[in-house]
């Protein structure tokens, strides 16, 4: 990647040569420019390393999409912190174990999530003295601006690359916190590094874009997208809540270029109003990336023709990627999720470790050059994910001839009926394609001779009536019977989080209460 003469690449540097730019569009649409949020985030190592924060300490916060967020991750990573983003959903013993286990020194909170956060911070021993209300203030502990003020705005000396710490949504045990060793680098070394990421997109430095984070900030892919393009010196323009309408508003209003979804929005989007859904002028989005899930290729397809080649998609993890597919690749191969990046490799192995031929599904497999992460305190799964120079993440999929990668489904939510490898997203894909379902999940449940049977929950469109003789038509006819559910429930809205993500085991476990798998 070249970068422009003279341009500076990396937050902090592009900030300190441009402090009157918009950093950052805070929800209510107030701004905040680059040279403010600079200050904050100096004033905040300062004030952190007075308290006795020292390089490879951990920082934790449980807050709303807002600009202290970002000040927070930008703190971090030239302080030589690491930085736990918690989300706002979890239980308390949940946000408990979080806290505790990644032994975080200091703790910012949102008034929010106080009773939660409370407890949270009570069971996990911290002490109240290490926590700050951001905005709002939350009983025990201290103001967040009070801990900035009469700090010093100047750069920090001593600086080093911190990290993000997110934790994996643990489908079986607990979460794990992805821990990369970062600290033997700069922090423009890193940024750079981030940059160059976006530049696989065909963004790079010097381009003019205009962010629109969707998201809730304590995805992995959402912080890291956010801050990548603050890197190149782009505003990123924040969401609370995600809306379908809310989003094309700011798309709009904006002039939005780029964004970063999940399949499950596409779809909600698909199902407005064709009418109102195109009023909006969206023509300025140049890159709508998506990632996250398998993204059914009815729903890309209709994407694509309504925002035309601006629909990117790759696939990667918490832990690491990945592939990349650009809307004109996809199109020549509908399903794909395209071949590796530069700097990574793609291998699919059966459970002995032993690659399968081409086209055959088994395990996705990723080496991404001298890559190398470990699950915070727990060796044996940080053994279990990497063989030589390769880890996963327990992903399903298979490569083509040209050694481009489909995906299948998680390996933990494939379903074994009668010995069969099913798998839920194809199910789901032909689902959602039925005008009546607003939302899809398929999973395993007990079945006597076969083992599991296909069970789906839906979510259907306001006022419509149980329709589970019209839908085992439907899928008869694009299913093979194997795959076809046996058994329907349909209730008001499916478990997802405000990215997307959909808590399957919550559906899932109470069939399987007391019984074990059977697979």
């Amino acid at each position: 990647m070249q970068v422009p003469a003279g341009l500076k690449l990396g937050f902090w540097d592009w900030a300190l040569a441009n402090p009157q730019a918009v950093a950052v569009v805070e929800p209510d649409g107030s701004q905040v420019l680059a040279g403010d949020l600079l200050a904050g985030c100096n004033q905040l190592v300062h004030a952190l390393r007075g308290l006795g924060l020292k390089k490879g300490d951990c920082i934790a916060f449980v807050l709303p999409n807002s600009s202290p967020v970002l000040e927070l991750f930008m703190a971090a990573a030239q302080a030589g912190w690491f930085i736990t983003p918690i989300n706002s959903h979890l239980a308390v013993g949940e946000m408990a174990y979080i806290l505790e286990d990644c032994g975080a020194k200091a703790v910012f909170g949102s008034a929010r999530y106080a009773d939660r956060l409370i407890s949270a911070v009570e069971q996990s021993g911290l002490n109240t003295e290490q926590c700050f209300s951001v905005g709002e203030a939350i009983a025990g502990f201290s103001d967040f601006g009070a801990l900035k003020a009469d700090q010093s705005a100047e750069r920090p000396s001593d600086r080093a690359a911190g990290s993000p710490m997110t934790y994996t949504s643990g489908t079986t045990g607990r979460p794990k916190g992805v821990r990369r060793a970062v600290f033997d680098a700069p922090p423009e070394a890193v940024s750079t590094q981030q940059a160059l990421f976006l530049s696989l997109f065909g963004m790079i430095p010097g381009s003019q874009h205009v962010h629109l984070n969707v998201a809730p900030l304590y995805h992995t892919a959402v912080i890291n997208f956010a801050s990548n393009h603050l890197h190149l010196g782009h505003p990123v323009v924040l969401m609370d809540k995600w809306t379908p309408h809310g989003m094309l508003e700011r798309i709009q209003e904006h002039r939005v270029t780029t964004t970063h979804m999940v399949p499950t929005m596409f779809v909600r989007l698909l199902k407005m109003d064709e009418t109102e859904r195109m009023s909006y002028d969206c023509s300025s989005v140049s890159h709508m990336i998506h990632g996250a899930a398998p993204c059914p290729v009815d729903v890309k397809q209709r994407m694509l023709e309504w925002w035309g080649e601006s629909v990117y998609e790759y696939y990667a993890a918490s832990e690491g990627g990945g592939t990349l597919v650009t809307p004109q690749q996809w199109l020549e191969k509908p399903g794909t999720v395209g071949p590796p990046w530069p700097i990574s490799e793609i291998q699919i192995r059966d459970d002995e470790g032993q690659l399968v031929p081409t086209g055959e599904p088994g395990t996705v497999w990723i080496a991404m050059g001298d890559h190398k992460f470990k699950y915070h305190g727990d060796e044996a799964k940080t053994q279990e994910a990497w063989r030589d120079r390769f880890f996963t993440v327990g992903d399903a999929g298979y490569l083509d001839d040209d050694g481009w990668l489909y995906l299948c489904d998680r390996k933990a939510d494939m379903i074994i009926s009668g010995g069969v490898n099913i798998y839920p997203a194809e199910i789901e894909a032909v689902l959602l394609q039925h005008d009546q379902v607003m939302d899809a999940a398929v999973f395993g449940i007990p079945d006597e001779d076969w083992g599991e049977c296909v069970h789906a929950v839906l979510q259907l469109r306001a006022g419509v009536e149980q329709i589970e003789a019209n839908l085992r038509t439907f899928c008869a006819e694009q299913l093979a019977k194997y795959k076809q559910p046996k058994s329907y429930d349909f209730i008001d809205e499916l478990p997802r989080d405000p990215n997307g993500k959909l808590y399957k085991r919550r559906l899932r476990d109470p069939f399987w209460a007391g019984r074990g798998r059977a697979i």
